[in-house]
C-alpha cells in the first residue's frame, strides 16, 4: 500500500506541476475534485478501476464516457496516460492526493467542524475565522452532523481537535463522578 500511495502522489505532483506550469490549476483542480467525488460516491466505479481482471481498454472507455466534454484537455489527455500505462488502480489515489498537494500549494487549510445542526452563515464564518487565526491560512471547512453530540462542537484542524461538546463534558463529569474521594480505603 506504502507504494502505492508514493506512485499516486507521484503522478498527482508531476500533474500539479504541469498544470502550474501552463496556467491551468484552477481546471486541473476542479476535474479532480469531479475525479474523486465520482470515485468516492460510486463504489461499483471504484471497483471497476482497481480490479486487476478487467482490462485496461474497457476501464479507458468507462473513464471516457464518464467524463467526456466534462473535464479540461489537458486532465483527459492525463487520464489517458495513466490508461496507456495500465494504472487506473491507481485514480483514487491520485485524485486525493493531487487536492492535498492542491490545497498545500494555495496556502489552503482543511478544517471539520461537527455539530448537532446545520450552520448558519454567520457560524460558518466565525469558525473560519477561528480556523485562519489558528493557522494563518485560508480555510476550507468541511460540515458534518452528529445527533449524538447532544451539543456544542467538535472542531478539527489536522491532527487537532477541539472538542466543546456536551457529550464529551458529561463523559468527563461521569469519569470524576466514578473516582469517589469520600469512599474508604481499608
Amino acid at each position: 500500500m506504502a507504494a502505492e500511495s508514493r506512485v499516486a502522489s507521484r503522478y498527482a505532483k508531476s500533474l500539479l506541476d504541469l498544470a502550474v506550469e501552463r496556467g491551468e490549476l484552477e481546471a486541473v483542480q476542479q476535474d479532480m475534485q469531479l475525479l474523486h467525488t465520482t470515485i468516492r460516491q460510486n463504489r461499483q466505479f471504484e471497483l471497476l478501476l482497481t480490479n486487476p481482471i478487467i482490462r485496461s481498454d474497457k476501464k479507458k472507455a468507462v473513464l471516457t464516457a464518464l467524463f467526456r466534454g466534462k473535464i479540461s484537455l489537458m486532465t483527459g489527455k492525463f487520464l489517458e496516460i495513466i490508461s496507456n500505462k495500465n494504472r487506473e488502480d491507481v485514480l483514487p489515489g491520485i485524485a486525493a492526493e493531487f487536492l492535498r498537494q492542491y490545497r498545500s500549494y494555495k496556502g489552503i487549510t482543511r478544517a471539520q467542524v461537527i455539530t448537532t445542526f446545520p450552520l448558519s452563515p454567520e457560524l460558518r464564518s466565525r469558525f473560519m475565522a477561528i480556523v485562519a487565526e489558528i493557522t494563518g491560512n485560508q480555510v476550507e471547512l468541511e460540515e458534518k452532523i452528529d445527533k449524538d453530540l447532544i451539543g456544542g462542537y467538535v472542531l478539527r484542524i489536522g491532527d487537532r481537535q477541539i472538542d466543546e461538546s456536551l457529550k464529551s463534558k458529561l463523559e468527563e463529569l461521569e469519569a470524576e463522578f466514578s473516582k469517589n474521594p469520600y469512599e474508604k480505603a481499608f
